[in-house]
């Protein structure tokens, strides 16, 4: 702790967002970085407490106070190893984690957290620009065959510690580029596609291999690559997206959230699509229904490609503004979050069902009829929705964006061909060292989980590549 004092003389301080009116005219990230200076101070707030409460919100175990010090000693290299022992794509975390860390650190009870996932951001940075982050493949090779089937933060967290631990890993991806919920879920004003990049060329430099434009159980098979390979890992997400079962859900104009955000992420990149094929918000009233991340981001999305208008709905009540009291520091706060995207401008409504979509002559969805939920407890004690008589309303929409979470990995194709079990949820069921039904095969991230967050993935692909290891040791 090089400076006790810093958390009572020096105050928190953000990087903040570019102005509105400039960030929504491109799709350049819209956070702001603190020059180096002021990067340092923020990192002496870090009182290095007796029990680090960052370190146990942080689904990584990130050493977060460690890291801090070495950040206000600038020494940046040192952040850098420390930082990357337990998270191997912190330049990731540091840009898109709702910091779950900050919300735990104990300097949070009174809003003035440390600004771990900013300075997180800057250490990579300021590694990579100093030369810092050079390949370092492993010295032997093991000669165990790894395959790992889909390239999204849990497979390529998992692709890293094996291959680092010296077997030859491959990693396959069904669609044209590697990065997974990376490449195509997330936009480019929130995570810069040069980011993954830069890293993926790390990676192969270190010697891992990557497959695009590989479906397994189409393009190789199953048998083949259970033949071909000591070990397999699964971490294809979960893919299979909530839909909504109503009237008018076939009507042209109402897209999934994913569908929206991949073309758009394709466009940046350089991808041509004929008018027909464009999803584009210009000019419409755009009715985005979930209130996640996910939608947030098609609120982004819409308002850089110049809506008319754009609506967001949620199922649930609105959240507090402030923790109440069963929801109590450090655990993570059920409070309304607020977006880049929502302060871009958007009408956010809460407590409201779909019960139709309504369309034109011509099929094209015009508006969604949707009516006012309350939550309320049964016998049980279980919330319940009941519609409130009187509440039906018409929101126009040319455009709907179905943001409403998803359910669970695909099944048809390799799952099924695998024969592998499922839970309750329809994940795929494993161990506690990620061992699926079949010997040979693990499974990582949300394909076991369920949809959650990017660091929990990153978490998950390192102990089932833990998992893995310690399977290969076994073999030989």
């Amino acid at each position: 702790m090089g400076n006790p004092k810093a958390f009572i003389t020096i105050k928190r301080k953000d990087g903040g967002y570019r102005p509105v009116k400039e960030r929504t005219g491109d799709f350049g990230e819209v956070e702001q970085t603190l020059d180096e200076q002021d990067r340092r101070e923020q990192a002496s707030r870090c009182m290095d407490c007796g029990v680090a409460f960052c370190h146990w919100g942080c689904p990584v175990g990130s050493k977060i106070p460690e890291w801090q010090d070495a950040v206000y000693k600038g020494n940046w290299g040192e952040a850098y190893e420390i930082l990357t022992s337990t998270n191997f794509m912190p330049e990731i975390t540091g840009r898109i984690c709702p910091a779950p860390c900050e919300k735990s650190c104990v300097l949070a009870i009174h809003k003035e957290a440390v600004t771990i996932r900013e300075n997180e951001c800057s250490v990579v940075e300021k590694a990579f620009d100093g030369g810092i982050v050079n390949p370092k493949p492993p010295k032997k090779r093991t000669g165990k065959k790894v395959a790992v089937i889909g390239s999204g933060p849990s497979g390529l967290s998992a692709a890293d510690l094996l291959n680092k631990a010296g077997h030859t890993v491959t990693v396959f991806e069904q669609d044209d580029a590697i990065g997974g919920l990376l490449r195509y879920g997330i936009p480019d004003f929130k995570l810069n596609k040069g980011v993954i990049d830069r890293r993926l060329t790390l990676m192969e430099a270190e010697g891992v291999l990557f497959k695009t434009n590989c479906t397994v159980g189409k393009d190789i098979s199953e048998k083949t690559l259970l033949t071909e390979f000591d070990a397999v890992l699964l971490a294809v997400g979960a893919m299979k997206a909530r839909d909504l079962e109503v009237k008018g859900r076939e009507l042209k104009g109402v897209h999934f959230a994913m569908e929206f955000l991949k073309q758009q992420n394709k466009v940046i990149r350089g991808d041509e699509f004929s008018e027909t094929e464009r999803l584009l918000a210009r000019d419409k009233h755009v009715l985005v229904i979930g209130g996640g991340d996910t939608g947030s981001d098609c609120v982004g999305t819409s308002i850089r490609q110049k809506a008319f208008s754009i609506t967001q709905i949620e199922i649930l009540p609105q959240p507090p503004v402030e923790r109440t009291d069963n929801n109590p520091w450090p655990y993570w706060p059920n409070t309304i979050r607020t977006s880049s995207s929502h302060e871009e401008g958007c009408a956010r409504k809460w407590s409201l069902v779909t019960k139709q979509l309504i369309g034109d002559a011509e099929g094209n969805v015009t508006a969604a009829e949707v009516v006012s939920v309350e939550w309320v407890k049964d016998a049980n004690g279980r919330m319940q929705m009941k519609e409130v008589e009187g509440s039906l309303e018409v929101i126009k929409a040319d455009l709907v964006l179905l943001s409403m979470g998803f359910v669970s990995p695909l099944h048809d194709g390799l799952l099924d061909a695998l024969e592998l079990e499922y839970d309750q949820r329809g994940n795929v069921k494993a161990s506690e060292n990620n061992q699926t039904s079949l010997a040979k095969v693990f499974v990582a991230g949300d394909a076991t989980r369920g949809a959650s967050l990017v660091v929990h993935a990153i978490k998950s692909g390192r102990d089932a590549a833990v998992g893995v290891h310690r399977f290969l040791k076994e073999l030989a």
